[in-house]
């Protein structure tokens, strides 16, 4: 007999429903996808312009540094937003957990590349980080305007589907 492992209740989760209908989990999907649609396009267009911007104030080495900051932070945000669709289904605690955890990891991932980077010549460091700062300032911002207009409830009360 063949049973599906993520429909088959177990001792410990045999009163909770299954976690493909689960509220919560469907909420963290929805408004995972809506953040995302949301942040894309403000976020590249933010790091194109600093790219653009700082090649005609500091020439190659500005645009090279904007684009290498543009990246870095639209990437910081795709890791956010990947945790939350993977952590959707674990419930949330562990999603909150796993933000937690992703947000110091994404600041240790960044505190150790910005330190790779210190000694690059072909980098000119006030447009990479100006440029980081503007991304990951509109890309929070495009976020938080998607939560307010996904219509999700913010409380799933237990036992509700």
């Amino acid at each position: 007999m063949s049973e599906n492992p993520d429909t088959t209740p177990d001792s410990a989760t045999a009163t909770q429903p299954q976690r493909q209908s689960d509220p919560h989990a469907r909420a963290m999907l929805t408004l995972a996808g809506a953040m995302f649609r949301y942040a894309l396009w403000p976020s590249v267009g933010t790091a194109v312009l600093g790219v653009v911007l700082f090649g005609l104030l500091r020439g190659g080495a500005g645009a090279l540094g904007a684009a290498v900051g543009g990246a870095l932070a639209c990437v910081s945000s795709l890791i956010t937003l990947a945790l939350m669709r993977a952590t959707a289904n674990q419930g949330p605690h562990i999603g909150m957990a796993a933000s937690l955890g992703g947000f110091v990891g994404k600041l240790l991932l960044l505190l150790i590349v910005m330190t790779l980077l210190r000694g690059v010549d072909a980098l000119e460091p006030k447009s990479l980080g100006i440029t980081m700062i503007a991304v990951v300032v509109v890309a929070a911002g495009a976020e938080a305007l998607a939560f307010r207009r996904t219509k999700l409830p913010t409380i799933i009360p237990a036992g509700e589907e």
